[in-house]
Formats: C-alpha cells, sequence, structure tokens
C-alpha cells in the first residue's frame, strides 16, 4: 500500500502539469483530435445494443479521422456575432440578408445550453430571445446524459413564442435520443433525471401525451429545410426533384438540410424533401405516444416499435435512416465528397447541416462545406466545445431595379462560432440574375 501512494503522489501531479501545459504540447492535440471510440450512442440492432453508456462498450462503426478546416488562424479576435438592431431582412439600399444559428447535440445540459446560444447572438444575458439573428435551428437530442431535461423542453418552447412575437423563427429536430424515450429505450437516461419527473410513470407521461410530448409532436420535425431567400418559400417548403428540377432559378437549390443523424444516399423516402420523411415520423411517433407506455428497458426487455409500425416507419428507424446515419461523418472523405452532390441536388440544398457524431475539438466541415457536422459534445457529460454554426446570406444588388436584367451578388459564410473565437469554413460568392422579390 506505502508503495501504491507513493507511485500515486509522483503520478497525479505529473498528469496535473501535461494537463495545464497541453496547449503548448503538441501531441496533445494531435490525441485529443483521434477519432472518437467511446461514447456514440449504440443502435438497437447492433450486437452490443444491451449496453448502456457507462459500460466499456463502443458502437460497432469504426471511427474515421475527419478532414477539417484548420481552426488555428494566427491573430484572429472574435467578432461580434450581432444584435437586434444588425438583423434586417431587407435594407434601404435593396440588400436582403438572413441570418442563421445552428447548434447540435445538448444532452440535459442547461447552463452550457446558455452560453453557447448567448454566445452565438441567439439570446441575450437572461436568456431570452435577442433578435440577433432570423432562425435558430436546434438538430435534436436535447434529452438523456443529463438531468436537465425538462427545463431544456420548457426553455425552448418559450424561445419558439419569442421568437415569433417579433419575426424571428425557431426551428427544433427530433434526435436518435428522442426517439429512443418515444420507444422506452432508456439506456442513456441518468437516475437522477428520473427523479426531477417525479416518477417513471411520471417521466412516460410527460414525454408521451405530456408537456413534452405534444411539443415534439407539434413543434418538432425530423428534419428541415430551410430556403435561404424567400422566394423559395417558408422553412419545410418541399423539393420534389421530378418536378422542381425543371426549374432555372439560379436560387432553385439556395437552401440547408437539418437532420439529427444524415441523409443517406440510400435512404428510400428522401423525397419530396423534407416533408415524405416528416410525415413517416409524425405518423410513427404518434404511434409510440399513444399506446400503453412499456416499461422502460432497461432493466425490462426493449420494447421495440409498435406492431403495426410500417415498413417505411421501420426504415425511418433503421441504422441508415435519417436518425442514425454516421456514413457522412465517419466514411472517407473521397467517398462522401463522390456521394453528396447527389443528395444535395434531389434535396433541393446547397449543404447538409447535422449532430450525432460528436468531435469534442470542433464544429467539422467536409468536402467544402457541403457536409457540416455540429455535435461538439456541448453537454457537461462529454466536456467538449461550446460551439455553434452560423450562417449569413445576402443578396445585394448590382444593377439599378430599372435594369433590363436585374444582377445581383449573392454570398454565403458559414462560420463555427466559439468562446474565444470564431472560424470561417465557407465563403461562396457569385453572381446570378433575375427578379427575386
Amino acid at each position: 500500500m506505502s508503495r501504491l501512494l507513493v507511485v500515486l503522489s509522483l503520478f497525479v501531479p505529473l498528469l496535473g502539469v501535461l494537463w495545464v501545459c497541453r496547449a503548448f504540447i503538441p501531441t496533445f492535440d494531435l490525441v485529443a483530435s483521434l477519432p472518437l471510440s467511446w461514447p456514440l450512442a449504440v443502435h438497437p440492432g447492433a450486437k452490443s445494443a444491451q449496453h448502456a453508456y457507462g459500460d466499456d462498450h463502443s458502437d460497432d462503426t469504426a471511427q474515421q479521422h475527419l478532414h477539417v478546416v484548420d481552426q488555428d488562424r494566427p491573430g484572429q479576435d472574435p467578432q461580434p456575432n450581432g444584435d437586434a438592431s444588425t438583423v434586417d431582412s431587407k435594407h434601404v439600399d435593396g440588400e436582403f440578408k438572413r441570418t442563421i444559428v445552428a447548434v447540435g447535440d445538448l444532452h440535459g445540459d442547461l447552463p452550457n445550453a446558455h452560453k453557447v446560444l448567448q454566445m452565438a447572438g441567439v439570446v441575450d444575458e437572461d436568456a431570452n430571445w435577442s433578435g440577433g439573428v432570423n432562425f435558430f435551428v436546434q438538430t435534436g437530442d436535447i434529452i438523456d446524459r443529463g438531468d436537465d431535461t425538462i427545463k431544456l423542453y420548457l426553455w425552448m418552447d418559450q424561445l419558439r413564442d419569442q421568437a415569433k412575437a417579433v419575426g424571428g423563427t425557431v426551428l427544433t429536430n427530433l434526435g436518435n435520443h428522442e426517439w429512443m424515450n418515444a420507444i422506452g429505450d432508456w439506456r442513456y437516461v441518468p437516475a437522477t433525471e428520473i427523479k426531477t419527473f417525479g416518477s417513471v410513470a411520471a417521466r412516460q407521461k410527460m414525454l408521451s401525451t405530456g408537456r413534452i410530448g405534444r411539443s415534439w409532436a407539434t413543434n418538432y420535425t425530423t428534419t428541415t429545410r430551410l430556403p435561404l431567400h424567400p422566394s423559395l418559400g417558408p422553412p419545410n417548403t418541399d423539393y420534389d426533384p421530378e418536378t422542381d428540377s425543371v426549374s432555372t432559378s439560379p436560387l432553385s437549390h439556395a437552401a440547408i438540410s437539418f437532420v439529427h443523424g444524415g441523409l443517406a444516399p440510400t435512404y428510400p423516402d428522401l423525397t419530396p424533401f423534407p416533408s415524405r420523411i416528416n410525415e413517416i415520423s409524425h405518423s410513427l411517433l404518434h404511434k409510440l405516444q399513444h399506446r400503453t407506455q412499456p416499461p422502460p428497458h432497461p432493466p425490462n426487455p426493449y420494447p421495440g416499435l409498435p406492431h403495426e409500425a410500417t415498413h417505411h416507419e421501420q426504415r425511418l428507424y433503421a441504422s441508415d435512416g435519417p436518425l442514425w446515419y454516421r456514413g457522412w461523418a465517419l466514411d472517407p472523405e473521397e467517398k462522401v465528397c463522390k456521394e453528396v452532390d447527389d443528395v444535395l441536388d434531389r434535396t433541393g440544398t446547397r449543404r447538409m447541416v447535422m449532430g450525432h457524431t460528436p468531435d469534442f475539438q470542433k464544429i467539422v466541415s467536409r468536402c467544402g462545406g457541403k457536409i457540416i457536422i455540429i455535435d461538439t459534445g456541448i453537454s457537461h457529460a462529454y466536456g467538449g466545445a461550446l460551439s455553434a454554426l452560423s450562417v449569413t446570406y445576402s443578396l445585394t444588388p448590382v444593377s439599378g431595379r430599372d435594369a433590363k436584367e436585374q444582377r445581383w451578388t449573392e454570398k454565403e459564410v458559414v462560420k463555427a462560432l466559439y468562446v474565444d473565437r470564431e472560424v470561417l469554413l465557407a465563403s461562396d460568392e457569385r453572381e446570378v440574375t433575375g427578379d427575386f422579390f
């Protein structure tokens, strides 16, 4: 025992020194950027699905190192993210501008969620809607791994109402963890979180026909298509490649898709986008919420989907469905960059944004910003980076309104926002012609 104490007395301080000095030792940055190997949620169909988060089991899918944009930009100071006075959809000079902020998995951590949204200019110091952005998107997994489930969902509903009152919009997606809880798969639910509901039965009711469940059914979708310009319609306006692909408008694909897991190239119900996926998910959620709630797993057997679930509903929850797919994050760069354009073409979008597969250091951009993964382990359960994605879109007139052919400069600026810096992920600019107002 005395030898053990001596070893510990030398080893523990050494670890402390190395941790403090980690920023100055390149090896630490390398190790920190290695592929995630432990806390990914496991699809119930996988062999290791019976093991909970605390067990020493990882996802069956091998992790691949991700190509990311260099974030060490010397001398870059954090830039202000705007306030209510800076957000004006139409300027007097004819410029149209739209600002979007998206945040990934929050996993039961209200304080860190507050920090991230205030940092990104979405809320003020009192956690109320600031008016500093036009759209805020949350890509799912608000629940599990932390204790602030009730507070987070109530806050999202509050922000939704506050934003709507001043012309802003909050868009929220259901993640695989919301669906797991709707099914009765509680493998990643802390016992302390259940106590915040009062009991297992109270939690089941709240998530099915209670306040949170009703909000899921009314305010949440599985995927989102967000047009960058109002000429394309409001959020979740469909794009159907069978009819809309004939459009000659240069803005036909000026939109971004948001989803928790990913829109797999092989997923059969991709179009019309996003209504096909959202119709299937709405139907399945209704069946789950209005069945007799099964005893949660664990310790009880995994309840699975309802017996009356259709083939399309089962496919929605499959490992290559929009809730669980990790291919855009984990597959090799050459493969995803070869496949992404086809999915973007079919969904009428220019970029796809998703959470689900965390990188604890940074938001990951692939294929020139066409694929963006925004889960950085915000929750204290992970201890990752506090981050948000910022997209600023503008359409500025080049020619006068009276010109026979109106010319515009279209620009998208995509940034990763952190507490101490901003990182440019993409800046795309082109000239387009047409009458868009």
